[in-house]
């Protein structure tokens, strides 16, 4: 557990590590979110398969879990 807790907290800019993933995770979470909505409302952009919003939700949850774990390893 110590590994993932050196990972965790490797400080990037002053930061830790698991603060990038977190909002890396949500930018991902909003950008997935957003795909239905720019499909349904606007018509002026070209319209955005569900194969890439489908593959986008594997990336933000994988990248979540990741955070989580990383998160929860800081504690145990």
């Amino acid at each position: 557990m110590h590994v993932l807790q050196n990972i965790a907290y490797t400080t990037i800019l002053g930061y830790p590590l698991i603060f990038y993933l977190g909002i890396l995770t949500y930018v991902l979470l909003l950008a997935t979110l957003t795909i239905p909505i720019l499909n349904a409302n606007v018509k002026t952009i070209p319209r955005i398969s569900v194969r890439v919003h489908r593959r986008l939700g594997y990336v933000t949850l994988a990248l979540g879990t990741l955070h989580g774990l990383l998160t929860i390893s800081a504690y145990l």
